[in-house]
């Protein structure tokens, strides 16, 4: 039986296996970045690149806070400021909502049209799986655990309680969409962007569905934070994968000869 929370005991201090994790899964998925961008006949200029990066980091750091200090907004109020405890609070929802729009604004900024995200995505699920595999580890010590279960996929997280294990939940999504990414990249039959444009819609539907079985706070309409948040980037991404398919389909028109009868 697992001990919750899990860690290490190093140079005489014992430190959460979590954060271990997490900050492992950001240095091998950047390694993959940069071996999948070497490979990649995309390329683009230092400008555009490191607009992109500043952007989508930024946005990530802000929106991942922001969201998760909002799961719960009657506490943030009733609080005085707390600058740790606001730091402390962070979900992957925001980042990745927060990021796209840094993304966005950066492109704006420096003028790139081009869609940028296929080349992230892969990258991006990795570092998210070895992440959830901390989660997990961190049993009910952090906002990733279920609402209380008697089925079968129950587990005891840490308080004598059977529990979704949600994390586990969300590497067994993540390998899942993998594999199905894999088979449309390979196809090479979809516009730009649209690997990555699958994901984001993937996921964020998927957390939607996932945050249910969590504890949560209702803001509106039994919703917490995080699934009005998804649910807007579920309803964006519809109308970014309309738009991508418009686009082709006018092109493929466009480029057809004109009949002479």
């Amino acid at each position: 039986m697992i001990d919750f929370p899990v860690t290490l005991h190093l140079f005489g201090h014992d430190i959460l296996l979590h954060p271990i994790l997490e900050s492992l899964g950001i240095f091998i998925a950047m390694r993959y970045y940069y071996f999948l961008k070497r490979k990649s006949n995309e390329k683009m200029n230092l400008n555009v690149s490191l607009a992109i990066l500043i952007g989508a980091t930024a946005g990530a750091l802000f929106g991942s806070k922001l969201i998760g200090n909002l799961e719960n907004p009657y506490k943030l109020v009733e609080q005085a400021f707390n600058f740790k405890t606001f730091w402390s609070n962070n979900t992957i929802v925001g980042g990745l909502a927060f990021g796209l729009l840094g993304v966005e604004f950066a492109k704006k900024i420096v003028g790139h049209k081009e869609s940028t995200g296929d080349l992230i995505t892969f990258p991006l699920i990795l570092a998210m799986i070895i992440g959830r595999i901390g989660c997990f580890f961190t049993g009910i010590y952090e906002e990733t655990y279920g609402v209380p279960t008697d089925s079968v996929f129950g587990m005891y997280l840490g308080d004598n309680v059977k529990r979704h294990p949600v994390a586990l939940y969300e590497i067994v999504f993540l390998i899942i969409l993998w594999i199905i990414l894999k088979k449309i990249e390979k196809k090479r039959k979809y516009p730009s962007g649209f690997v990555f444009q699958v994901f984001m819609i993937s996921y964020f539907t998927f957390r939607f569905l996932l945050d249910f079985i969590k504890p949560k706070v209702d803001v509106i309409f039994n919703l917490g934070t995080i699934q009005v948040v998804c649910l807007s980037m579920i309803i964006y991404y519809i109308y970014k994968i309309y738009l991508t398919f418009n686009t082709k389909i006018q092109n493929q028109y466009s480029d057809e000869p004109i009949s002479n009868s």
